[in-house]
């Protein structure tokens, strides 16, 4: 039996969420067009019963932190960086490949990683094999996978590499169990992934959401969550004229979180409520999950 942890690393944007759903055939990260969508750091295990057992870690984009929320997405990195047993290094193929490669030496890694070149579908073959014949020069790129995660192209070969790699040991958790955070966190993160969505650039990294209720009654699961954040002008653009953009926002959310919960129904209640600088206070970011 084989059992580590293998975790997600590289710039925001790269593919890590959608690498790691098509890697558990599962939706557990959120993921959106727009940089910084994961803000923790989110666990999923995937087991073949006597084989192994993964404990796939996708974590916050790399980046310089500008206020207290930043910090703690990248202490979920840090964390991240000291339990792995292999890392993924994750690339948009896209990408400056030089820029990738001092981020990537900047971790000063000792475990075995493996460079995945995201999005190889969108390449020409000579920029892709290009890529891969940096990082195969690179000290940490013995081994390097293309795949496309939003395609599902190449990830048996990737799986396959990293059960090579895993050690030996016995499971961590269950079988029969996907992650080890509470099903209030997902639905929270369901309804931040509609506010990536449905606003632009300012509203999504001004907003936390606040999961207060989740109760299951007989016919229907009953949950209240607050829409934080930090202006009045905000607020008023959530709200949107007659409440119709929260209205909107809990109807898309509320159908993302049925079908994560198997079709159960749902009754979702939104409030949106304003905390200046949220951001960079440490009690209200704890008050929100960021602890």
């Amino acid at each position: 039996m084989k059992a580590g942890f293998v975790n997600i690393f590289g710039k925001p944007n790269a593919g890590k969420s959608t690498l790691l759903n098509a890697l558990l055939g599962e939706k557990l990260a959120i993921v959106s067009n727009k940089v910084q969508t994961t803000r923790h750091r989110i666990k999923g295990f995937l087991t073949s019963p006597n084989t192994y057992q993964i404990i796939f870690s996708d974590t916050p984009g790399i980046i310089e932190p500008k206020y207290k929320l930043h910090e703690r997405m990248m202490q979920s990195v840090k964390s991240a960086l000291e339990d792995a047993d292999i890392a993924l290094l994750i690339v948009d193929a896209n990408d400056d490949v030089a820029e990738c490669n001092t981020i990537f030496a900047s971790l000063k890694l000792r475990v075995p990683t493996i460079v995945v070149l995201n999005k190889a579908d969108k390449v020409p073959a000579d920029k892709l094999k290009a890529a891969t014949t940096f990082f195969q020069e690179q000290p940490y790129g013995k081994y390097v996978c293309t795949v496309s995660a939003l395609q599902k192209l190449g990830l048996d070969a990737l799986l396959q590499q990293i059960v090579s790699l895993l050690p030996q040991g016995m499971p961590f958790y269950s079988e029969d169990d996907l992650t080890d955070l509470p099903t209030k966190f997902f639905v929270g993160e369901l309804i931040r992934e509609k506010i990536y969505e449905l606003f632009g650039d300012e509203i999504p990294y001004h907003a936390a959401v606040m999961v207060n209720e989740f109760k299951e009654k007989e016919t229907l699961i009953k949950i209240q969550a607050d829409v934080i954040v930090q202006r009045e002008t905000q607020k008023v653009i959530l709200l949107g004229q007659g409440g119709s953009m929260i209205k909107q926002l809990g109807t898309l959310a509320r159908k993302d979180i049925e079908a994560f919960l198997g079709g159960q129904k749902v009754f979702l209640q939104l409030f949106v409520k304003v905390r200046p600088k949220w951001r960079d206070n440490d009690f209200q970011l704890k008050e929100y999950g960021y602890l």
